[in-house]
């Protein structure tokens, strides 16, 4: 179960064979969202006919980026799917219980720091937590190690520190203040009175059916899981990455670096493209340098925290969990957060 109940993290629970369909305000929010996108990129480029770039090729470099985005991402959405099944069938509780402390704060720091231990971008993450849902984490258990993990896992910080070293404190900040602002925000969220309220009513019917479930693991069993979860995740991540795409078309890089040089907006641009280009967080930082020329060392760590955080792609597949309200709160605590970092960075530098 979801909620947040200790002997529920005691318990050996795994999951029954289940389908995970998004509630019907769920996709009519998403087919809604892409068709906006794709309206506007087509009336932004047919009423600039003129422009350098003819509307047939912006077409075609959006479809070009948004495939882009499906292959990075889509073995990291596989690896994340077979550790969940793994942790959910065959990790036992008693290892869980020796690793992890039982409640609080420690709690959370602990599984934050899972990311180090396990090579996952933001993608393969979202399956991994529902997973550890379903093992009986709570909300904000969850919540915490989706945030963290992709910023803390070993290959982001071995692509962080070949872009940039550690002269420049960009690491460091980011390392430190992902992890700070992943734990601040599971904390809030531990604070909410009714936790399941936080979760699609799709999501927690499936939670209390595997609750209740005891049939032995088998191969049998995980492939069925390893089908549901990709039932899930696929249609989350096209739409994604349809809408990455598109949005990359409409909205000119060259607008967004033009602001690169003030304090203030430069930390706001960089914090745009990061939500829109959904580049994983796994080479992210190489993109980043492209841009240290131009822009100041907070926005660059704004940017790398909020990107792996939150994009338009991790908000549509953890829109198959989560409410959507209750993404737009985290969105907003992550993008000030990410903000004030920025800001703190170029102050001390």
């Amino acid at each position: 179960m979801p909620h947040v109940n200790r002997s529920a993290s005691r318990a050996s629970v795994v999951s029954a064979p289940r389908r995970f369909p998004g509630p019907a305000g769920s996709r009519t929010m998403i087919a809604a969202a892409a068709a906006a996108v794709v309206v506007v990129a087509v009336t932004t480029r047919l009423s600039t006919r003129d422009a350098d770039t003819p509307f047939p090729g912006a077409l075609s470099d959006g479809i070009t980026l948004a495939t882009s985005v499906v292959i990075e991402s889509l073995p990291f959405v596989f690896l994340g799917i077979l550790i969940s099944i793994a942790v959910q069938l065959w990790v036992p509780t008693r290892v869980i219980d020796a690793l992890i402390p039982r409640s609080g704060m420690p709690r959370r720091a602990v599984l934050s720091l899972l990311g180090v231990v396990l090579p996952v971008c933001e993608c393969g993450n979202v399956p991994l937590a529902r997973g550890l849902m379903v093992r009986g984490f709570s909300v904000a258990d969850s919540m915490t190690f989706l945030l963290a993990a992709p910023i803390l896992n070993p290959v982001t910080l071995v692509t962080t520190y070949q872009a940039f070293g550690w002269e420049n404190g960009i690491l460091v900040a980011r390392l430190v203040g992902g992890f700070v602002l992943a734990n601040l925000v599971g904390w809030l969220v531990s604070l909410h009175p009714e936790p399941e309220r936080l979760l699609t009513p799709s999501w927690i019917a499936a939670c209390r059916v595997a609750s209740t479930n005891s049939e032995r693991p088998s191969l049998r069993r995980a492939a069925l899981l390893f089908r549901d979860e990709m039932s899930a995740m696929l249609p989350a991540l096209f739409f994604g990455a349809a809408i990455a795409g598109f949005i990359q078309v409409v909205i000119s890089r060259d607008t967004l670096t033009a602001i690169g040089g003030h304090p203030v907006a430069g930390i706001l641009a960089l914090m745009a493209l990061a939500v829109m280009i959904a580049i994983c967080s796994n080479v992210d930082a190489f993109f980043a340098l492209s841009l240290a020329s131009t822009f100041s060392p907070g926005a660059l760590v704004a940017f790398l925290v909020l990107g792996p955080m939150i994009d338009v792609k991790m908000l549509l597949m953890l829109g198959t969990t989560f409410r959507a309200r209750t993404l737009a709160g985290v969105t907003l605590l992550v993008a000030l957060g990410a903000f004030a970092l920025g800001l703190g960075v170029n102050a001390l530098v």
